[in-house]
């Protein structure tokens, strides 16, 4: 009898202990992430677009060659035209193609960042994912632990009821909470299941590839030094699209200025037969400068106005995401120093009901205490091991939103 509540004893003092150290496993969860998402990798190709389309800025227009026959040939002193060949050349405006390409950067650098923001997304999404499957873990082995404790306590009731000490309603009211204890490992059994499977997709990785086996959770964090949001990807995001309407303008500018043009006619041109003359049959070469003016320029100022307002426009953009990030942020620290705050006060609470339940259990066999008492607390102490855990997960949930929102 003893050896049993000695049994029940350390099952209770392993209850909420775990395994406190995960050292890098969340970081391989994320590494695979990032190698494996396919929307990363879309983005990744979208960056190398805008990469190409830099080199596309620095084009220059089609050169444009031009063949024509006469149909009655133009007599000339020197003999008749048989045909012409044209060659023309369009050269934007100094400076042109240096802005296009300056703007075609600015559009991979934002696109970069959309790069960036997504993968510090993901990475949250995958943070908050195994956080809550390891907390579902961690319940689970809670409950299994729970479930020993009562069989284990059956046993004791089954002999305290041979020796006359109490009453099968003892051992009745015992299974009828081992039944709901078993319902309770079902259900998460089934939620465990469809976590797991959302965890992986969200990896893209089959979990039969997964290199380390799932552990607990870890140990509680220390506080963040970072309390700023100062230069987030989101916010940089918006720096770089200003620039990029200022570079806009910049190419409309300079689409604003003439283009010169330069070509080249050549024209063969036929001997006479009917007198000797110096430079008979001579050809003709004759080459051309032109300039586009453009002198009807609406078009460039209402391109103009309209960069003003999209930079105006990304001026408050910016103005209100901050806003949102430092409040998000405050939010976060908050919610971080609340699941602390819970997560100690409930683990306090773990250890004096630990130490009262042993005593129960030992008065329990001297009829000292009610099988209804004893029970009562042992569901005390399953309630709070629960909330002790879900205290953790809401604190490292909101560590790692505060990781997002505080981490440059």
């Amino acid at each position: 009898m003893k050896s049993k509540i000695g049994l029940i004893i350390t099952m209770i003092l392993t209850i909420g202990a775990g395994v406190n150290s995960f050292g890098q496993e969340l970081s391989y969860f994320l590494n695979l992430a990032d190698q494996h998402s396919p929307e990363l990798e879309a983005m990744r190709l979208e960056y190398d677009l805008f990469l190409e389309k830099k080199e596309e800025a620095r084009a220059l227009p089609d050169t444009e060659l031009g063949v024509g026959l006469f149909v009655r040939e133009t007599e000339t002193r020197v003999g008749p035209q048989k045909a012409r060949f044209s060659l023309r050349q369009m050269l934007p405006w100094f400076g042109s193609i240096t802005a296009r390409t300056n703007y075609a950067d600015q559009l991979a650098e934002v696109e970069y960042l959309d790069w960036v923001i997504s993968r510090r997304k993901l990475r949250l999404q995958v943070s908050l994912a195994y956080y809550e499957l390891q907390a579902g873990n961690q319940r689970l082995e809670i409950l299994k632990e729970q479930d020993q404790i009562l069989s284990t306590l059956r046993e004791l009731a089954l002999a305290s009821v041979r020796g006359g000490k109490s009453t099968a309603t003892d051992v009745l009211r015992v299974d009828i909470r081992r039944q709901e204890l078993l319902g309770q490992i079902q259900v998460l059994h089934s939620e465990l299941s469809a976590m797991r499977f959302s965890f992986f997709r969200l990896l893209n990785v089959p979990e039969t590839e997964i290199d380390v086996a799932l552990k607990s959770l870890p140990d509680v964090l220390p506080e963040p030094e970072a309390l700023e949001v100062g230069i987030h990807p989101e916010l940089a995001r918006y720096d770089r699209l200003f620039e990029s309407v200022q570079a806009q303008e910049l190419v409309n500018r300079k689409s604003a200025g003439p283009n010169l043009g330069l070509g080249i006619d050549y024209i063969p041109v036929a001997e006479r037969t009917d007198m000797v003359l110096d430079e008979n049959g001579k050809d003709i070469l004759m080459p051309m400068v032109s300039v586009s003016i453009p002198i009807f320029n609406t078009r460039y100022q209402s391109q103009t106005r309209q960069n003003k307002i999209r930079e105006a426009n990304i001026t408050a953009s910016k103005q209100l995401k901050q806003n949102q990030l430092e409040s998000l942020l405050a939010q976060a620290i908050q919610l971080r120093k609340a699941g602390k705050i819970k997560y100690q006060f409930q683990t306090e609470n773990a250890g004096q009901i630990r130490q009262v339940l042993e005593i129960m259990l030992v008065q329990y066999q001297t009829a000292s205490v009610s099988i209804t008492d004893l029970l009562q607390t042992q569901q005390l102490a399953l309630t709070t091991e629960m909330e002790r855990i879900k205290a953790l997960e809401a604190f490292l949930a909101a560590g790692a939103r505060v990781n997002y929102l505080s981490e440059k």
